[in-house]
């Protein structure tokens, strides 16, 4: 790989998740300080991902992969992007707020595959050399959440910010698109593509197979407890009194980076579904810790339920996307990473946003929320599904050999 190459795809990826870090791990924070949201309405906005993981499909599948080059598709979003995030700093109420950042995630969801696009068409040696790409955008991310704390927009109440922030990285990434390495459709528009193509329905098959459907319904059901990290996590550090947590935060991704490592010789030693059950248990040691810790003598168990975050994240989806790989064969590879995607991210996570927001409500006493009662929920639910993973999935050796496949 050239120089020049590696610098405009490592720009690419910084700049991709600099953007989602900037706004995604704060707003929970932003609309409770600033517009007094309930639980619910902070779900809705959370859930924006939600439904833009659901139609993002559709974006790639009839306009990017038929008509026009994915960079310039990806420049096009992000300028869009960025005007967006921009009005949403702006607005001084959650009915102003939420359009702006729902119709910000319908543009924004569609470029994730669109990097990995550019980023695979374009490299030498792709299984090799992507994650040498991609790990910049965790370092994207993680920079994000330390500025936010170098700046103390957090206790300065000044979270509108990071959304101004995040729109000027989007100007960035829209100019920069333009420049990158042009990238073509990869189908002919000619070619008469159906609606079960874009969905990537004929990974369907894949669901005969009786563990692999016991895998499917247990990524979607663990998204339930995964939502509420997301949603409720920097808003309950800074209720306790954390200081800079979104910069703590981005301990959770340098966490990520160094579990990544370990996570092949993890599989290819204990196998498939002891991967999975160390990334549900995690999930639930996590809430735990989160239930019971506070800022004082116990910071030391938020610190390690941040941490775990490289476990929870590597150990069940990342082992759960090799593991669909090794499954799906060479000619559906691609469509059973899309269903895979759109039933966690999309379905999964739009149950579990709406969920913790209910539960959120829920355990509200005079505008205190009661932490113990909402960590201990996902903690619980996540906990049943790893008890019922471990009783009904029959376990599957992975060899080292068959992952690099």
């Amino acid at each position: 790989m050239n120089t020049s190459l590696r610098i405009k795809l490592s720009s690419m990826m910084f700049l991709e998740f600099f953007i989602w870090g900037s706004w995604f791990v704060t707003m929970g924070t932003f609309l409770a300080k600033s517009f007094s949201a309930t639980g619910i309405q902070i779900g809705m906005a959370y859930n924006t991902q939600a439904i833009g993981a659901i139609v993002a499909p559709f974006i790639i599948g009839l306009i990017a992969d038929r008509f026009f080059a994915a960079q310039k598709i990806l420049g096009v979003l992000h300028l869009l992007g960025a005007a967006l995030l921009w009005f949403a700093s702006t607005s001084h109420a959650f009915d102003m707020f939420y359009p702006h950042i729902f119709l910000y995630m319908l543009v924004y969801m569609p470029t994730l595959a669109l990097v990995n696009s550019v980023a695979f068409r374009h490299l030498p040696k792709p299984s090799t050399q992507f994650s040498h790409i991609r790990v910049l955008g965790t370092v994207g991310w993680i920079v994000a959440g330390f500025l936010i704390g170098y700046f103390a927009w957090e206790s300065k109440n000044l979270l509108q910010c990071t959304f101004q922030m995040a729109a000027a990285a989007s100007l960035a990434l829209g100019v920069l698109s333009f420049f990158l390495p042009n990238t073509p459709p990869a189908v002919d528009k000619n070619v008469k593509v159906s609606m079960r193509d874009i969905l990537g329905l004929d990974a369907i098959g894949l669901l005969k197979d009786t563990r692999y459907l016991i895998f499917f319904i247990s990524s979607i059901l663990i998204c339930i407890p995964l939502a509420f990290y997301y949603q409720n996590t920097n808003l309950f550090l800074n209720e306790v009194g954390v200081v800079n947590a979104a910069a703590k935060m981005s301990y959770g991704q340098v966490s990520e980076t160094l579990f990544m490592l370990l996570l092949p010789i993890f599989i290819g030693r204990f196998g498939i579904k002891i991967s999975l059950l160390v990334g549900m248990a995690a999930w639930a040691l996590r809430y735990v810790l989160f239930a019971y810790g506070d800022a004082g003598d116990k910071m030391w168990m938020l610190t390690l339920g941040i941490v775990l975050h490289g476990i929870c994240y590597d150990f069940f989806f990342v082992t759960g996307q090799i593991y669909t790989n090794y499954k799906a064969g060479e000619k559906i590879k691609s469509a059973a990473q899309g269903l895979i995607t759109l039933a966690t991210y999309g379905v999964g996570m739009l149950i579990g946003f709406s969920l913790a927001g209910v539960i959120s409500d829920h355990y509200v006493v005079n505008g205190v929320h009661a932490w113990l009662n909402i960590w201990l929920i996902p903690a619980v639910i996540a906990a049943a599904i790893m008890v019922l993973f471990a009783v009904v999935f029959k376990d599957e050796k992975v060899s080292a050999d068959q992952l690099k496949q």
